[in-house]
This record gives structure tokens, C-alpha cells and sequence, in this order.
């Protein structure tokens, strides 16, 4: 028999649960499918959040052939094959077949340049899932042909959707004695993937043999106790891991780091995907406390990619214990988070006059560059003038803390600005 999480499936938007902002009344993949006017896309999120079983919903409501292949087991010859196959599909059909390519961030870069002539001239229509930051690991030309859709972990609501889906419409549950009396700990080991949830729940009947099945906090714990899952680079601990591991760096924990670093490398984690997530974290949490931390997570980013294992795992565990053990600020973060929101609400605002170039006869007429006074003809290379449009002057985005490195930012803003900008 197929596994529960197989067997639940959706087969139609009506069945899929969760990603409202992409499926729901307005979403832009239900308007796609809606309109029949299907592009490429790459579906981005953790796993178990519905990325193939979308794929699948777009490929039969639009009525269009799929061919899937798999990025961990497919090579450049399969990928020939695939479009060769998808070549001779479309001369008898008039809309282009999908080509779903699943874990498409682990193609190396021959074999994602094979896809580019059949996605531009419209042999397939691509679809590809991903764990990973496209912008990372899909070459520019092939990401630029494509439109990326994140997908976010299930909600807590989504999960009890699913579980009472699962208990009231399988074909094998609906028929068993299942008494639900707590699910605070079945959700918090799904972690918002699906097929956790799923694989969970069905560990959990799986070990019944006879009489009520009870689901509690207890009974999760017992059982999950018993069939410990070693950590999954390609799955359900990845997101797990490095989200304990970046976290005990914010939370200067150097121990804890360590040891998060340690489950990773044992069980094969890329180690570009951790120096990567090195380098986020020394501007997203050391930040302006210690700029030098930047410097040396881009180093060991670049040494990693250099040496290789198992030296490479001494770099790494250098550059957790220096951000582990650095003062930290997350002012960078804070600052172009409340510039983005600040210009999404105020549109564009003009630029000053005389902060614009004026490489035009027309445009010098026109004020361009008036009254601009440069910097380095002034005392201490400062004077004060507008930089701001004219409708937010003050306007203040970046708010110093309480560090040695930042009150010295924050000195030198109020010694030159006067008061302009709170700090």
C-alpha cells in the first residue's frame, strides 16, 4: 500500500492546502492556471510544502503532457532525452508540455544551460522545485526565463486541516478507532511540512496493534523517541539544524554552535550552503558591532570553496566560534527592512535637483546639479545639505545600539546632522 502522505495527495487546487498568497481567490498560480497561460516557473520553499504536487495541479489542469526528471539522478543525457521526447510531443500538441525538474538547484551548470534553448524557444515550459536560494544556485540566464514563487512552511491552521483530512477521508484511517487529545507536539515536529506531519502520524498508528489510537504530546514524544530520524541534508532535519545553528550564533552560544555544526558535517551538509549562511549571519546579527565579522565569514566562505573537506571543517568551526562570540546588532537588518517598507509606501519620490547629473545641455537649463556642494572642498570633507526628497527630509532608518563600534556611529551622526536624524 502507498504511504499516507502518497495516498493524500491533492488533485486539484481544491484539495491543496496551504500557499493562499499563491492558489488562493487572486493568487497569481491560480490565475495562470485560471487563464491557461502557463510560464516557467521555480518553485522555492523547505519540503514537504506542496512544490511537486503543485506541479502536478498546473500539468493537468492546463492539460499539458509532464515530464519529470530529478536533478540528484538525472545527468545531461537525460535531460537530451527529456527535451528530444517533449520536442516530439509538441508537434501534436498545441500548448508546450511541462518539464518539472525537482531539486534543481543540484544541476551543475552544463546541465542547466542544456535547458535554456528549449525554455526560450518554447519547447517546455519549465517548472523547477528547489530547497535553496535560487539566486545561489541557478545560473542568471536561466533564472532571468523564469518567474520565482516562494512557498512558506504550513501554518498551524493548514495543519489541522490536513490532519483532519487524513483522519476522516483516507481510506485506511477513516476506518480506524483514532482519538486526537492533544497536537501541540505533532505539529511541532512537522515543522510546517506536510509529509513530516503525515509520516509522523502514520509512525504513530503503525505502532498500535490492536485497540484506541491515542494522539497526545505523550504518545508523540514515545513514539518519535523509538524511530529517531538521523539528520536528512536533502529533508526533514535540514531545516531543523541550521535554524538551531544560526540561531545559537545570534544567541552567542559558541558550544551550541559547534555542535550544530558537527550534526551538519556528519551528515554530508553541503558546506557551501553552510559558509553561506555564515556570511547572512555576520551582517544579519554581528553586523555593524563588528564589521570585521563580514570579513571573515566571506573568507571562510572563499577558503571553504578552496580547500574542501575535511580541512574545510576547521574554517568553518573558526568563523562559528568568532560570531558566536562577537558583540551583536542587527541595526543593518533593521534599517534596510524599514527603508524597503518606507519606499513601498511612498512611491518614488523625486530626487532633489542639484543631487542629479546633468550630462545634457537640456538638463543643466532645467536646474540639474544646481547648488550641489561636494563634500571634499569642506572642512573635514562635510557640509550640511538635503539629501532627502523634499517630502521625508529626517526621515530616520538606521537607529544605532548600544555597542562600542555603532556609538561611535552614532556620535558622529549627531555631531554632524544636529539633531536632524533620531538616534
Amino acid at each position: 500500500m502507498q504511504p499516507l502522505a502518497e495516498r493524500l495527495r491533492p488533485k486539484n487546487l481544491d484539495e491543496y492546502i496551504g500557499q493562499k498568497h499563491l492558489v488562493g481567490e487572486g493568487g497569481v498560480i491560480r490565475n495562470m492556471i485560471e487563464t491557461g497561460k502557463i510560464q516557467s516557473i521555480i518553485l522555492w520553499g523547505p519540503p514537504g510544502v506542496g512544490k511537486t504536487t503543485l506541479a502536478k495541479i498546473i500539468s493537468k489542469a492546463s492539460k499539458r503532457p509532464m515530464f519529470s526528471l530529478s536533478a540528484i539522478s538525472s545527468g545531461v543525457k537525460e535531460v537530451r532525452e527529456v527535451l528530444d521526447n517533449a520536442k516530439h510531443q509538441s508537434l501534436f500538441s498545441p500548448v508546450s508540455p511541462i518539464l518539472f525538474i525537482d531539486e534543481i538547484h543540484r544541476f551543475n551548470k552544463t546541465q542547466q544551460d542544456s535547458l535554456l534553448g528549449a525554455v526560450e524557444q518554447g519547447v517546455v515550459t519549465l517548472i523547477g522545485a528547489t530547497t535553496e536560494n535560487p539566486s545561489f544556485e541557478v545560473n542568471s540566464p536561466l533564472l532571468s526565463r523564469c518567474e520565482v514563487y516562494v512557498l512558506k512552511p504550513l501554518e498551524k491552521s493548514d495543519l489541522e486541516v490536513l490532519l483532519n483530512r487524513a483522519l476522516t477521508e483516507d481510506e485506511v484511517l477513516k476506518n480506524m478507532d483514532i482519538k486526537v487529545e492533544e497536537t501541540t507536539a505533532l505539529f511541532r515536529q512537522s515543522g510546517g511540512d506536510a509529509r513530516k506531519l503525515l509520516n509522523v502520524l502514520e509512525i504513530i498508528i503503525n505502532a498500535e496493534t490492536s485497540g484506541t489510537v491515542v494522539i497526545n504530546d505523550e504518545t508523540v514524544a514515545k513514539r518519535l523517541q523509538k524511530s529517531t530520524a538521523i539528520y536528512d541534508k536533502k529533508g526533514d532535519m535540514h531545516y531543523d539544524i541550521i535554524s538551531a545553528f544560526i540561531k545559537s550564533i545570534r544567541g552567542s552560544d559558541a558550544n551550541a554552535a559547534i555542535y550544530y555544526l558537527a550534526r551538519m558535517l556528519n551528515g554530508g551538509e553541503d558546506l557551501k550552503f553552510i559558509a553561506r549562511r555564515l556570511v547572512i549571519s555576520a551582517s544579519e546579527d554581528i553586523g555593524l558591532a563588528n564589521p570585521n565579522a563580514m570579513l571573515l565569514a566571506n573568507a571562510c566562505f572563499q577558503a571553504v570553496n578552496t580547500v574542501g573537506y575535511p580541512e574545510s571543517r576547521i574554517m568553518l568551526a573558526e568563523c562559528v566560534i568568532y560570531l558566536a562570540n562577537s558583540p551583536k546588532s542587527n541595526s543593518a537588518y533593521n534599517a534596510i527592512n524599514s527603508a524597503m517598507e518606507f519606499a513601498q509606501k511612498t512611491g518614488d519620490l523625486p530626487v532633489p535637483l542639484h543631487l542629479r547629473n546633468a550630462p545634457t545641455k537640456l538638463m543643466e537649463q532645467l536646474g540639474y546639479g544646481n547648488e550641489y556642494k561636494y563634500a571634499h572642498d569642506y572642512k573635514g570633507h562635510f557640509v550640511e545639505q538635503e539629501f532627502m526628497p523634499e517630502n521625508i527630509s529626517g526621515t530616520t532608518f538606521y537607529f544605532p545600539q548600544d555597542n562600542p563600534a555603532e556609538q561611535k556611529a552614532k556620535d558622529t551622526i549627531q555631531r554632524l546632522w544636529n539633531g536632524k536624524y533620531k538616534t
